[in-house]
């Protein structure tokens, strides 16, 4: 047995009697002499005492210094008693051990670089809050995360113990990402536990910032995966059931209004739905993320800015524009893109790149032309010079695809398969047209007429192509109200005709014939719908243009005109886009149902629709 005497803290030593520490065996240096020859008696003991949980601070300080003084001996044979080491509860711990600690893995890193990622492991493994068990009576009834209020200090001497691994090891990088990925808590975990550890990586890319994209890669990945799983109907259904509910207990309780009604007040930012409430939590952070990037003390840092787009555009080419039906992550480019129009039109100009190219494969041109008319529509802080020349280089795109049909000498056809990224880029003029046909008029109708009138819209929808067939219903009928009001293009004999065309017949499996349609063919996706999540929705709120009820679809045909409830704010667009079957049953006589004024393709009623 030992007794060592030592100042732990090296402060006020004069008036501070000595911390005694008592241990068994001999020292590090002795015992891994022993284990060397054969007795392995106080090597055992020696990780029996380490792993002990109630080690004290001084005696934690002893080891490490002896452990530093003999390090180079500290090979792969002694791996067990390293890992050992590794598992020492250092973090929260008197600043004295933290900085031993840290000054034992910059020694072992550099002398034995072969336990790298077993510190990189360790280190990583502190980047979200432990977990509490309670046992009572030998059952398990509490696993909940740590709030320790230490938290942020924790986090601290983390990220302190990694910069300075990679000081000593730059290699670091390369080993660290896929640790980084392996480590990402799976997408059930609780909210807490998934924003510190997104916080952690995101915190990471600032002083190792080679592994930006990737890192960007791995988080955006997993919030793709939570977004799919929260479809937008099943959100909006969540808070309606809430909001119900609340409502309810709000009658029960009217006689008890004296009780701390502030209480209440946090749950108003917290979404009803599980799944969308971790993705706002995670969407917070990136939104934050994004604005601390772009901005050094206050002011707009252009560089730094150009190379988070260029890592968030390569993200969103990789993971997001393949993503059929994400409601939310792709705003991480909407809000970065706010910031200056340069941003803006570099994004359009992008998108604008894969719909016009007829190597990429059709489904992302389609999705392209899909984001840009829905940017278009959606962004308050698009000017409308940039939509205008957005829709000059769509129109031209679409009538030089027309010349090329009819110069062919074929008989065009309407045909999904063959001119799908004809027909979605028509349905993103229509789609802008609907939603900045007022900014293009207002200050110079008769200019804004004129201009109307040059993009020859009635070529696009008198062609043999025929798209005013294949676009959403809701789409085409708005664009029919608007430009018959202007007298732009009058497009209801088309709508009247295609609406008489013979439907296709197809067996029932309940027997006889059914006559069906579909009134999605496109699979239309409009990516940028109003945004449904409370905490980070507030950021995306000031930047967002709403759909507003125009005066100009009471001039709709009587059999057309039926307009939506006031109750549906935001989107005159009915439920098709959320139908990805397509198929729907319908009778001829029904079809007049799909051109009122809808209650939302992707768009949160009325009674919970806080934000926009």
């Amino acid at each position: 047995m030992r007794t060592v005497i030592m100042d732990v803290d090296g402060r006020d030593f004069l008036n501070s009697p000595p911390v005694k520490t008592v241990r068994f065996g001999g020292s590090v240096a002795e015992t891994l002499a022993k284990h060397k020859q054969g007795d392995s008696s106080d090597y055992e003991l020696l990780k029996h005492q380490l792993a002990d949980p109630e080690i004290k601070d001084a005696q934690i300080i002893n080891w490490l210094q002896e452990f530093r003084s003999c390090v180079t001996q500290l090979n792969k044979d002694h791996e067990q008693l390293i890992y050992t080491i590794l598992r020492l509860p250092w973090v929260g711990r008197s600043q004295a051990v933290v900085e031993e600690y840290m000054a034992f893995l910059s020694n072992l890193v550099s002398a034995q670089t072969v336990y790298l990622c077993a510190c990189l492991k360790m280190v990583v493994s502190h980047f979200t809050p432990k977990r509490v068990t309670i046992c009572e009576g030998g059952v398990d009834i509490s696993d909940s995360d740590d709030e320790d209020e230490n938290l942020p200090r924790n986090f601290d001497q983390s990220h302190q113990a990694l910069q300075l691994i990679t000081r000593y090891v730059p290699s670091t990088s390369r080993f660290l990402m896929p640790i980084l990925q392996e480590n990402f808590p799976f997408i059930q975990k609780s909210s807490r536990t998934l924003e510190c550890y997104v916080h952690n990586l995101l915190r990471v890319t600032v002083y190792i910032p080679s592994i930006r994209r990737d890192v960007l890669e791995v988080i955006v990945g997993k919030m793709l995966k939570l977004d799919v799983s929260a479809s937008r109907s099943d959100i909006e259904e969540a808070e309606e059931n809430t909001g119900q509910s609340q409502e309810e207990q709000t009658e029960e309780g009217l006689f008890h209004m004296d009780e701390d009604v502030a209480a209440d007040q946090p749950s108003r930012t917290v979404m009803a739905h599980p799944v969308a409430e971790r993705l706002d939590v995670l969407m917070a952070v990136m939104i934050a993320y994004i604005k601390d990037v772009c901005h050094v003390s206050g002011s707009f840092h252009v560089d730094q800015t150009k190379e988070l787009y260029r890592d968030l555009l390569s993200v969103f080419d990789k993971l997001i524009l393949p993503t059929h039906a994400s409601c939310h992550v792709q705003y991480t480019l909407f809000y970065l893109c706010s910031f200056r129009v340069a941003l803006v039109e570099a994004f359009l100009d992008h998108l604008w790149k894969i719909l016009q190219n007829p190597s990429q494969p059709a489904v992302l041109r389609q999705a392209a032309a899909g984001y840009m008319g829905s940017f278009l529509a959606r962004a308050k802080f698009i000017p409308v010079s940039t939509v205008r020349a957005c829709l000059d280089l769509l129109l031209s795109w679409i009538h030089r695809y027309i010349d090329s049909q009819d110069s062919s000498g074929r008989q065009a056809c309407c045909d999904i398969s063959l001119h799908g990224p004809f027909y979605s880029a028509c349905q993103a003029v229509f789609y802008t047209l609907i939603f900045r046909h007022r900014a293009m008029l207002e200050g110079n109708m008769k200019k804004g007429l004129e201009y109307l009138q040059s993009l020859n819209l009635e070529r696009v929808v008198m062609c043999q192509l025929n798209p005013l067939k294949v676009c959403l219903p809701s789409v085409t009928n708005m664009f029919a109200a608007i430009t018959r009001k202007y007298q732009v293009v009058f497009c209801y004999t088309i709508i009247e005709r295609n609406n008489r065309h013979v439907l296709p017949v197809v067996r029932s499996s309940a027997g006889g014939d059914r006559v069906t349609t579909n009134t999605n063919p496109l699979d239309s996706f409009f990516p940028f719908d109003p945004y449904l999540l409370k905490r980070s929705g507030q950021l995306i709120e000031p930047l967002y243009q709403v759909w507003e009820e125009l005066a100009d679809t009471e001039l709709l045909p009587a059999k057309t005109g039926q307009q939506g409830s006031k109750e549906d704010e935001d989107d005159f667009l009915c439920g098709e886009t959320l139908k990805t079957e397509g198929i729907v049953g319908m009778t001829p006589s029904s079809y007049d149902s799909n051109l009122r004024s809808p209650s939302s393709v992707g768009s949160p009623p009325f009674g919970f629709q806080k934000a926009f």
